[in-house]
């Protein structure tokens, strides 16, 4: 009984060993496996919290309205680097668009973006998302200057990073939730 399980635990990674060499699986191979490997992010230790620098941010609105985050201050916002193109940014969004789709009319959600329109409305359209996207018109805020996406914050009313999370994660957990609601009651 062991050795036929060893045998098709083997035969298994030998099969996705050979779908990362076919090209057209490869990216779909990373997707499958971040989303099996993404956990919850953590949470920043109280005093390790960094804080928002600056709500002077311009964001030109792809799919909704553009602002300046300056709007947001005072609430609890989700603010998500991504693009299109990226196998991590992609293994999260499913999880990104559940909460997006529970917490809307309570979070400020910022789904941050360099892509083009034509890539955005292919993506949006294929996937059936709805999240509001955004592409920075002025210099990013400190502490969000980050050159690995994705990478997702999650700021409490009064500016404090609680995640700071680079890399894919599962957004849409008890966790991640249960903080939401926590930072939404303060």
């Amino acid at each position: 009984m062991k050795f036929e399980k060893k045998k098709i635990s083997n035969i298994i990674f030998v099969i996705i060993l050979v779908l990362f060499f076919i090209p057209n699986t490869r990216g779909m191979m990373q997707i499958f496996l971040t989303r099996i490997f993404s956990f919850s992010p953590s949470i920043v230790e109280v005093e390790e919290r960094k804080k928002v620098a600056t709500y002077d941010w311009k964001l030109h609105g792809v799919n909704t309205p553009s602002i300046n985050f300056d709007t947001a201050r005072d609430k609890v916002v989700l603010i998500n680097y991504w693009a299109t193109w990226c196998p991590p940014c992609i293994a999260e969004m499913p999880s990104l668009q559940k909460l997006y789709n529970d917490y809307q009319d309570k979070v400020v959600f910022l789904f941050v973006t360099t892509d083009d329109d034509p890539e955005l409305n292919k993506f949006m359209k294929n996937k059936n998302y709805n999240y509001p996207i955004y592409r920075s018109l002025s210099e990013h805020p400190k502490p969000f200057i980050s050159k690995t996406i994705p990478a997702t914050y999650l700021i409490d009313k009064k500016g404090n990073i609680i995640i700071d999370k680079v890399g894919a994660a599962d957004w849409n957990t008890t966790k991640v939730r249960e903080t939401i609601d926590s930072l939404l009651d303060q």
